[in-house]
C-alpha cells in the first residue's frame, strides 16, 4: 500500500429538482466520472468511496457519494 501525503475529499449528491419531481433521481453518473477523470490528470487517486444516503426536506431522501482522493 502506497502512503499518500495529502488527502482531498470530495461529495457528490444527486440533483435535488430530480428527487422532488421523480422521489429519486440516482447518482450522476457523467458528473462522478468527469470529476474523478479531472482529479487523476492533477495526480490524484481514489483511496476510498462511500455512499450515503440523506434525509431531503421531509419526505424524501437523497443519495450521496462522498470520495477520498489521496496523492
Amino acid at each position: 500500500m502506497s502512503k499518500f501525503t495529502e488527502y482531498k475529499v470530495i461529495h457528490i449528491a444527486e440533483g435535488g429538482c430530480g428527487t422532488l419531481l421523480l422521489g429519486s433521481s440516482g447518482l450522476p453518473l457523467k458528473k462522478i466520472e468527469s470529476t474523478l477523470n479531472q482529479e487523476a490528470a492533477d495526480g490524484w487517486q481514489m483511496v476510498f468511496q462511500v455512499l450515503e444516503q440523506k434525509r431531503f426536506w421531509l419526505f424524501w431522501t437523497r443519495e450521496a457519494a462522498i470520495v477520498t482522493l489521496g496523492r
